[in-house]
């Protein structure tokens, strides 16, 4: 999930990265019931490019908006992590590999409209163009050095043998 454009705030980096994900989603969608490998390459750039995008929105979307928002904190709030993490130990034949991915196309997609809706607006009225510029090049960054989603699941199981 990227874009090539080095002046892009924030609001219209998380978009151009919300459609991607919905792309993906939307094969996934047509592919249902399948256990091919290209399923289970689908499910795994999802769960890559959501890490990626979340620790972005963890760092500097969040504080963003708890800094500049009044109801800040209500906001930045995500419900799709622990479905997140089920997908990632499940593969297309398992008997919930698809509830769960269709529970976690819905959680994003609604976490896409809160977003969308209601956090980007306030922000781009709160913020001045060049502060979501700046917020827009943290997040770039931050998802250059975000681990995916192998990464973070050795980092946790090293961190448990400690």
């Amino acid at each position: 999930m990227s874009t090539s454009t080095t002046q892009t705030d924030v609001i219209t980096f998380l978009v151009h990265q919300h459609r991607e994900v919905d792309a993906l989603f939307t094969q996934l969608e047509k592919a249902e019931g399948s256990t091919s490998d290209e399923v289970q390459r689908l499910a795994e750039q999802v769960v890559i490019s959501l890490v990626k995008h979340s620790v972005a929105e963890e760092m500097y979307l969040y504080p963003a908006a708890r800094e500049h928002l009044p109801d800040g904190e209500e906001i930045a709030d995500d419900e799709a992590e622990q479905t997140m993490k089920r997908l990632e130990s499940l593969k297309p034949v398992d008997a919930d590999f698809w509830p769960t991915m269709r529970e976690l196309i819905r959680e994003i997609r609604h976490h896409v409209r809160e977003e969308e809706d209601n956090l980007f607006p306030k922000l781009r009225r709160m913020c001045s163009e060049k502060q979501l510029r700046e917020l827009g090049k943290k997040v770039k960054q931050a998802e250059r050095v975000a681990p995916r989603s192998e990464e973070r699941r050795v980092g946790k199981e090293c961190r448990s043998r400690w």
